[in-house]
């Protein structure tokens, strides 16, 4: 399939490709062996937003190829399509599939973190090593910050909120960061796609996002699972618990951080991954 380039107005807006109708915004720097990047599910976020701390430098040892999600971003689905994790799942096989990607590792932060889990479990094949930060995987009670993050209604109060609760150093919360991201919310339909995907009541998706523990033991790919200790969005406990059923899964434990592990504690994310995916180098 012949992907096309996009105008490019925004750092966060790269290629496009028809993925039988999704039409998916993605990145693809570096070269290499491929790593996919799969963002979480706040308000306004696109692969840009969650990963642009990390892209640059995983792209000077692999292939990176970083999508908005449908439902997300700069993403478009058409009008039928039905939010599920295997249509996530089957949306990253298909950009595998548009470039020639056999196989590829995978790094999933929160909700992405469930998809990659999905992904290795209905596509085995495609996935190389995965690594998971702050990912849903387990069911749990939903944590009051989940909630806000998927009930977030866009002023940039709220926005600034929601910051506190993503962040354990709130020092990091400056007003560009709240207006960058609440203009983020706000842009065209985005909120309208976006509280479409979890409205009330949430534990739904909690659960719809989780796998069972035979279908978690079964997933045999080497993991790694960082997680921020005082994560306030998904709670630690749900990555140790992930860490005793996955079959070859190793827990790292990020002290003082939240959920946004990769932001507030790039350096150590950075090394942890490139350790885990690139031992030899």
């Amino acid at each position: 399939m012949m992907t096309t380039a996009q105008i490019v107005t925004s750092p966060e807006v790269a290629n496009r490709v028809d993925l039988q109708g999704v039409e998916t915004n993605y990145h693809d720097i570096g070269s290499g062996e491929p790593v996919v990047l799969i963002h979480g599910s706040g308000p306004g976020v696109s692969a840009w937003a969650n990963w642009r701390l990390v892209i640059p430098e995983v792209g000077k040892r692999a292939r990176v190829i970083a999508p908005d999600m449908a439902g997300f971003g700069y993403t478009r689905t058409p009008d039928d399509w039905v939010a599920t994790p295997a249509a996530w799942a089957e949306q990253v096989v298909r950009l595998l599939d548009a470039l020639n990607v056999p196989k590829a590792a995978v790094i999933g932060n929160s909700f992405g973190g469930s998809i990659a889990l999905h992904l290795a479990h209905l596509h085995p094949d495609r996935v190389g090593k995965i690594v998971l930060m702050g990912a849903v995987g387990v069911s749990f009670p939903i944590t009051e910050g989940l909630e806000k993050v998927w009930g977030y209604e866009p002023s940039e109060d709220a926005m600034r909120d929601l910051m506190r609760v993503f962040a354990f150093d709130h020092s990091m919360i400056t007003d560009d960061l709240v207006t960058m991201r609440y203009r983020a919310s706000i842009r065209h339909d985005v909120q309208q796609r976006f509280s479409s995907l979890f409205p009330a009541p949430r534990q739904r998706w909690v659960d719809a996002l989780a796998l069972s523990e035979v279908e978690l033991s079964r997933i045999t790919a080497p993991t790694l699972l960082i997680h921020g200790v005082d994560d306030l969005v998904i709670p630690f406990e749900a990555s140790v618990r992930l860490s005793k059923i996955l079959p070859n899964a190793v827990l790292h434990p990020v002290q003082k951080c939240g959920h946004w592990v990769q932001i507030e504690h790039t350096r150590e994310f950075l090394s942890a991954v490139d350790a885990f995916l690139f031992p030899s180098c």
